[in-house]
């Protein structure tokens, strides 16, 4: 049950109770949908070697694995009346065009990282992120977007939540252009190390972030296994 190739995480949602849910993991972990459907997702371990991650690639996925989670976000955050979606990018562009098309919408704004030569330093945030903490980077707005999010309901969207510092980068730059999003949302909100960092920029924020599923931090077992930590 545990054997699976690298290039196969991610491209399948198997029916409800294909795997358990409970009990110790080894190289994947199962994430369920509120559907029921379930998803395998590679187990990352952490530095200090005791705890561990669920990932989620989700420019990696397969298209059906996109449209499902991009279907369920844009069904989670459809009662926000959002206007315009705003992805972050590298891997959270994928996700927020899919959702603004499932919204109906006919385009979406995407945040770079690559500074084209009329962007405006003034419009820009310094951008760490979990998966490429060495990288010294900066989130940009197009300075020609800006009439699309300025007095609009916005949908702030990442593919994925972790400790909450790719998200707060995002949150930052649209605070400074004065724009508050409407929502913040996700495919997978994983742990909850974010919230801490999201309360810090306004006590709004955890209680308007919504994703498609959640997972824990994963704790070694003394058998070298993967547990989620008990309530």
């Amino acid at each position: 049950m545990d054997d699976i190739t690298p290039h196969d995480f991610w491209q399948e949602l198997h029916p409800p109770g294909s795997f358990p849910t409970d009990g110790d993991f080894t190289s994947f972990y199962v994430a369920e949908l509120e559907d029921g459907r379930q998803l395998r997702l590679p187990i990352r371990v952490l530095a200090d070697g005791e705890h561990a991650l669920a990932s989620l690639i989700v420019n990696q996925a397969s298209f059906a694995v996109l449209d499902a989670l991009a279907g369920q976000l844009a069904a989670k955050i459809e009662h926000f009346d959002i206007d315009i979606v705003a992805g972050l990018p590298t891997l959270g562009l994928t996700l927020a065009a899919a959702v603004a098309q499932k919204l109906g919408h006919a385009r979406y704004v995407p945040f770079g990282t690559s500074r084209k030569f009329w962007y405006r330093d003034d419009l820009s945030v310094s951008l760490s992120s979990i998966t490429t903490p060495e990288q010294q980077k900066r989130l940009y707005i197009d300075p020609r977007m800006l009439p699309l999010l300025q007095g609009r309901r916005v949908a702030l969207i990442d593919d994925v939540i972790s400790s909450g510092s790719s998200i707060v980068s995002g949150l930052q730059l649209v605070e400074a252009c004065g724009i508050e999003p409407a929502v913040i949302a996700a495919a997978m909100l994983q742990s909850g190390r974010w919230r801490e960092k999201l309360a810090a920029r306004g006590a709004q924020w955890p209680d308007r972030t919504v994703g498609v599923f959640a997972t824990p931090l994963l704790e070694r077992t003394a058998e070298g296994r993967w547990r989620a930590p008990t309530a």
